[in-house]
């Protein structure tokens, strides 16, 4: 492979294996080539801050793969502010049964996630360019999702105000965030509470990360 990232190609083989994760042969390729395209529209639209090769697959590429032993069992996700697609998309090249609705409200992002979506021939991606506030459960087929996912989205409070009225019953919010921000789990409303937080070890980054498990306590 030639690109910026190849040399980073052994890296994240390594990394996918670190984790655990029995995926495709052919999705190291289709991430790599999905990490290109995001550093080349980079160049011109400022889709994230990270432009560092190295860090496209430790920051973004592995660290969106780290939840697939929660999330990977779902049918259906949708991943909340998802800026250029991450976890979104990483997490649909990994999970081809797995049906994902991508919301954000900038168009210049959401142009480059259909990009995306049609160089990496992603059936199961969609991608909503609006505001979260005015997505109503309704709009996704079959009424809803199994769960939803953030990415430094927002406080939790927000989250699952925003989020929370989305998912079916039995259902999840998992929010992915650094340090365990106990005053935001404090602050949830009453109808949700935190089920477990999973600490995350993201090969070749030294960072604090956690997935936290949102249900709600009762049916409202």
């Amino acid at each position: 492979m030639k690109g910026d990232l190849a040399a980073y190609a052994t890296e994240l083989m390594e990394g996918i294996a670190a984790l655990g994760i029995d995926t495709a042969p052919e999705l190291p390729a289709r991430l790599l080539a999905f990490g290109e395209l995001l550093l080349k529209w980079n160049r011109v639209y400022n889709l994230t801050a990270i432009r560092n090769p190295r860090e496209i697959v430790t920051h973004h590429l592995l660290d969106s793969l780290t939840v697939l032993p929660w999330i990977g069992r779902l049918r259906t996700l949708a991943d909340i502010g998802s800026g250029a697609g991450l976890p979104g998309i990483p997490l649909a090249l990994a999970c081809p049964a797995l049906s994902v609705v991508s919301i954000e409200s900038v168009g210049k992002k959401a142009g480059f996630q259909q990009q995306a979506k049609i160089e990496s021939q992603l059936d199961n991606l969609s991608i909503v360019n609006r505001r979260a506030e005015t997505i109503l459960a309704t709009d996704f087929p079959g009424g809803g999702v199994e769960g939803v996912i953030s990415r430094a989205f927002s406080c939790l409070a927000d989250f699952v105000r925003l989020a929370g009225l989305w998912v079916r019953e039995g259902g999840a919010l998992y929010a992915m965030k650094g340090a365990l921000p106990q005053a935001e789990i404090a602050a949830l409303p009453a109808e949700w509470q935190l089920e477990v937080a999973h600490p995350l070890t993201i090969p070749g980054l030294e960072a604090e990360r956690h997935l936290l498990v949102l249900r709600r306590t009762r049916t409202f």
